[in-house]
Order: structure tokens, then sequence, then C-alpha cells
């Protein structure tokens, strides 16, 4: 994994030296990638949301991800709570008020700020944080959980191509692989630890009035990366699981307190009617493409800049919730790491989003508006003000990013370290290693100004893997068939054996009768 660090080093060392190339060089990738590739992501997307519900409600259903007799190394509970915290959960804050607002103030169709807007955004956001995104994590979690707990292969993803590959999954074409994999899974988290802290930094400067100087984003770095290392340096038992039970907690008593103390009812509508309106045009919504409009601008902003960042977190997401997924079904793990996360996503967009729509379009308050299309880092802060016992309610919330942004950090180091040990249980020196590689990178990048840029490159990276994902589900589907054929055979060959045999008995049966009439 040395040339993965290497390639990924002189790459993130370019965005320090040179920004502004950087910066011109993504964007043009970026616009390239949505321009001609838009209607790729699309596909590829929805594709793999039926592949994932095809294969869960299926004979391949119940084969489990590990051995016939392997159980469950995690409680459901603690499974869900680890897999949402190392996937959406922390955007879920910054856009669980904004976006359904953005969509509401400037709709992809027709007039905004009507009722019909309104309605429109809360579709819009279930579409976009729904089975999409999580059936992108779930079928690389699935892949690599498949080949690495039932067959017995490393996880790492060159060997989810064993059945297409063979034994060149260890040329380069597998070194490749990795090599992506690792760049990806680097660039990602190290653009999340800088834009996060940048955000962090304004929620603290908009609640108490901290500066958010270069300073004090260093400081909230290394101090982030202490908690994540020392969480990850505690392993999956004792620190990820236990942070992540903790603030799953926290998370859901904040969402029931602006339930219980805001408009109960509009949220209950809200829900319904939203979930009616995702389900009724999820087709069309999924493959939605405007070849006739001479701006696409919307589509690529939003829809297909999320798929290409769903397909970037891929490789990260789907590696940890293939690490504690052992012992699950196939039909298990798709409910769990799909529908259930879907679910909960479209409820926490009812509670939040629908209250803050409720607020602008049926009490008027344009205000709130106002606030979230001017600064989306303080917008939820903002929000919550709006309600009783709000000074706990934001302290709260930022002791939730923080553990957020933690479990979501260790889980990424930790897989890392998997990478690069080619091991299910990787050492504490790869993960603080890995940490310390991660923070001081992010601190390089925000000074010099690379993190967009990087950002928008790990956003376009997504079109190289979204092929490669496709291609793995080829290789899955080959290897469930193989193994399925293998099944039917030893049932055959069972029930040829048991007919045989009992052919046998009874012509001894008979023959003992018969020698017993002569007799």
């Amino acid at each position: 994994m040395i040339t993965s660090l290497l390639f990924s080093l002189a790459f993130v060392l370019f965005g320090i030296l040179k920004p502004e190339k950087l910066g011109e060089f993504s964007s043009y990738f970026l616009l390239f990638a949505n321009d001609y590739f838009g209607w790729f992501y699309i596909l590829s997307a929805t594709s793999f949301v039926v592949i994932c519900l095809y294969v869960a409600f299926s004979k391949y259903g119940k084969i489990r991800l590990g051995k016939d007799t392997d159980r469950p190394e995690f409680s459901t509970g603690s499974w869900i709570a680890m897999l949402f915290s190392a996937g959406l959960a922390i955007s879920l804050f910054f856009w669980g008020v904004a976006e359904p607002v953005m969509h509401y103030m400037s709709p992809p169709v027709g007039e905004g700020q009507t009722p019909e807007a309104a309605k429109a955004a809360m579709k819009t956001a279930f579409f976009h944080w729904g089975l999409h995104s999580w059936g992108t994590y779930a079928i690389v979690g699935l892949i690599i959980a498949y080949f690495h707990h039932r067959k017995g292969y490393p996880p790492l993803v060159n060997y989810a191509f064993y059945p297409l590959l063979g034994n060149k999954v260890h040329g380069p074409i597998g070194k490749l692989i990795n090599v992506l994999t690792i760049f990806a899974i680097l660039s990602g988290l190290v653009t999340s630890l800088g834009l996060g802290a940048k955000q962090l930094g304004a929620g603290l400067n908009y609640v108490w009035g901290i500066q958010n100087t270069s300073l004090n984003q260093i400081l909230l770095i290394s101090f982030l990366t202490v908690l994540f290392i020392t969480s990850a340096y505690y392993g999956l038992d004792k620190g990820i699981k236990n942070l992540s039970n903790f603030n799953i907690v926290l998370a859901v008593v904040i969402m029931t307190v602006i339930f219980i103390l805001g408009p109960t009812k509009q949220i209950l509508q809200i829900f319904v009617a939203g979930t009616g309106e995702y389900l009724q045009n999820i087709v069309g919504m999924s493959l939605r493409m405007e070849p006739f409009l001479p701006d696409n601008t919307w589509l690529s902003n939003w829809t297909i800049f999320y798929w290409g960042w769903a397909v970037s977190f891929a490789t990260f997401v789907g590696l940890f919730v293939a690490r504690i997924s052992k012992g699950r079904t196939i039909k298990e793990f798709i409910i769990g790491s799909v529908i259930v996360p879907s679910l909960a996503t479209m409820i926490w967009y009812s509670v939040f989003g629908g209250s803050a729509l409720h607020f602008i379009q049926n009490l008027g308050d344009i205000d709130l508006a106002n606030k979230v299309m001017n600064d989306v880092t303080t917008a939820f802060f903002y929000f919550l003000q709006y309600f009783p016992y709000s000074s706990i309610l934001i302290v709260l919330t930022l002791i939730s990013l923080v553990i957020f942004f933690v479990t979501s950090a260790d889980s990424t180091v930790f897989v890392l370290g998997m990478l690069s040990e080619e091991t299910s249980d990787p050492s504490n020196k790869s993960k603080i290693l890995w940490g310390l590689v991660i923070a001081g990178l992010a601190i390089a990048l925000l000074l010099s100004g690379g993190l967009s840029p990087l950002q928008s490159v790990s956003v376009a990276a997504g079109l190289p893997f979204t092929l490669i994902i496709l291609f793995m589900c080829v290789s899955f589907f080959k290897s469930l068939r193989r193994e399925i054929g293998v099944e039917s055979n030893k049932e055959n060959t069972m029930s040829n054996h048991f007919n045989k045999d009992s052919m046998a008995t009874q012509d001894g049966v008979s023959a003992s009768g018969g020698a017993k009439r002569v007799n």
C-alpha cells in the first residue's frame, strides 16, 4: 500500500503547492463528467438500488455473509448505529433544514415559494438522501462482505473481482484498483475533515462569537484528530460502537424534542405526504434528465453531484459496513443498510426540514429562508432558536456534530488500516499513522486553499469508481450463481442417494416379505 500512499500524498501535495491549478483541473474534470456522463451516474445509482432490492428478496437473500453457522458480531441496534454514523449522519445536521428550504426557494421545476414548491422540496430531499445514496453504499459493502466473510478473501476491493480476473487480481489491474480506493478514501476524509472544521468553526462563531480564523480551524482539526484516533485506538467494540450508540440516542433526543415542541401535526402530515410523493414519483425522479433544456445546472449541482459524492464515499463506507456485518444474511444486510436508514432519514427531514418549511410557507417567516440562502453552515443553529430551550438544543447539537464527525473519521482510519495491512483487525500503530497523515494533509490544504478543488476531484473520481462498482456487481452475480448451482447440485446428489437407498430398502423389504410368504 506504499504506492497508494505515495500517489495520494503526491496529488495532495500538488493541491497544497498549486491550489489554483488543482482548482482549474478539478472544475474542468467535474464539468466534463457531469456534462458527458451525467446519464451514466443517473442509470448507475438507480441500478444499485434495483440490485440491492433484488438480491435481498430473491433466492440469494438467505445466503449468509460468512459460514452458515456464523452469527452477527454486533446487536442489530449497534450495527445500524455504526453504519448510520459512518454514512450520512453529520450531513443531516447541515442539510436537514437547508436543503428543503433551498429547493423551496429555487425549485428545479415551477415557481418557488408556493405550496407546490414545498411539497416538491420534501420529495426531492427524500430522494437525494434516501434509497439511492444508501443503496450505493450498501452494494459496495455487500459485495466486499460476501467475498471477505463467505469466500475468505482479504477485505480489499480487488478481491471482489476474483471470479472475473482470477489470479490477475494480484497483478497490475488489482493494484491499480487498490491505489484508486486508497486515494478516494484519503482525499474524501481529508476534505471532510478540513471542511468540517470550517463548518464547526462557523457554528461556534454563530453561537458563542468565537472567531472562525485559520488558527482556530487548525485547533479544531487537532482536537477532532485526537478524538477520532483515540476512538479508533479502542477498536470497534469499545470505541466506535459505544460512541455510535450514544450519539444515535442523542440525535434521536434532539429530533424528538423538536417534534414535540414544533408543529407536530404538520410534521406528521409532511412525512406521510412526502413519502407518498417520493414513492409515487421515484421512477421518474431516478431517471430524470433534461436533454431539451439549454441549462442543466440544477441537475448537475444537485442530483448528479450527490451520486458522484456517494460513489466516492462508497468505498470507505462500504468497506467499514462490510467489516461489521459478518454473520448476517444478504436480506438482513439490505434491510438494515438501505431500507432502515432511508426511512430514518425521511423522518429526520420531515421533522427539521418540514418544520422549517412550515415556518416559512404557513407562518410567513421569510427571515429563516433568507438565513438559509445566505449561510448554510449556520442555518441549523438559527432554526433551533425558534424553539424553547434553544441554548440547550444548540449545545447538544454541537456535541452530536463532533461525535458524528469522530465516528465517521475513526471508521475511515479503521478502513485505511485494514487496506494497508490487508486484515480485518488493523494494528493501533497503523490507525494512528493514518490519523496523523490525514490531519496533516487537512491542515495543509486548509491553509493553501486547496480543500474545495480536492473535493471536486473526489466527486469527479466517482466516474471511474462507478464503472468499478458495476463490474463488482457482475463478479458478485457470477459467484452467487456458481454458489447456488453448487448447492443445487449437492441437493440433487443427496436426493439421488436418498432415492437409491430408499429403493434398495424397499427391495429388501419386498424380498424379505416374499420369502416369508413362500415359507
